[in-house]
């Protein structure tokens, strides 16, 4: 798979995969980085070195499952001692409920963005636009592989399948709540039925994730088109 990192600048002699060991030129060991964590703990470094080990895990889970990524494979991809991940995630669940949140932020962030694009108050016309992009991001294997990685562990582990319902929870009501204000710019009566219309949307471009798998010749543009009008009228906004 190809790497979808760099060091972050903490380490830029480090390239992941090339089998240097602890204490070789691009690794530091466990000594120096107690000594990186003293000195250097900055918050945009340790949110640095966050990232990095996020990417990493993420990496490790795309190619071999949650349960088969040991803290060691992600320390060797990550570049850094396993006790040195222990300094930022308690454990491997904790990584994963920061993979979750992060795939919240991605969602609440879209929400801003139609938020911010509108015009002349007309939400609906933002979120057509957005769909575009929508897609874009379905396609990215990596991003597909993680969120099915993500779904499957869900139904074996209590306590990730709550944080996936959680942020699906705030999801949603983000979307719902958006929409509201769409219809209220539109002179339009609040809807009933808002909630279902946010699951079946919702189910439409998850589905696409498994769909693009099965059928990743799938032509973009058509689809894209398709989806604009089906969310509008799934939204009854024509």
């Amino acid at each position: 798979m190809e790497k979808r990192w760099v060091s972050l600048a903490l380490y830029p002699s480090y390239v992941s995969g090339t089998g240097k060991r602890e204490g070789e030129p691009g690794i530091m060991s466990e000594t120096q980085e107690q000594c990186l964590l003293n000195e250097c703990a900055t918050p945009d470094r340790v949110e640095a070195r966050r990232r990095q080990i996020l990417a990493a895990a993420s990496e490790c889970f795309c190619q071999c499952g949650f349960h088969a990524a040991s803290m060691d494979r992600i320390a060797k991809t990550a570049g850094m001692s396993v006790g040195h991940i222990y300094h930022y995630f308690r454990n491997k669940e904790a990584i994963i409920a920061a993979i979750v949140e992060q795939d919240l932020q991605y969602r609440l962030q879209k929400i801003a963005l139609i938020e911010a694009g509108r015009k002349d108050g007309d939400i609906f016309a933002a979120i057509t636009a957005s769909i575009g992009q929508g897609v874009d991001d379905l396609f990215e294997p990596y991003r597909a592989a993680l969120l099915l990685e993500c779904m499957a562990e869900a139904t074996r582990n209590s306590q990730v399948a709550a944080l996936v319902q959680n942020a699906d929870k705030i999801s949603r009501k983000g979307w719902q709540e958006v929409t509201h204000r769409g219809r209220n710019a539109l002179g339009l009566a609040p809807d009933p039925y808002a909630e279902i219309r946010a699951e079946v949307i919702s189910a439409i471009f998850e589905g696409l994730s498994m769909r693009l798998v099965r059928n990743p010749g799938v032509n973009r543009e058509m689809l894209v088109d398709f989806l604009r009008n089906a969310v509008l009228r799934l939204l009854e906004i024509e």
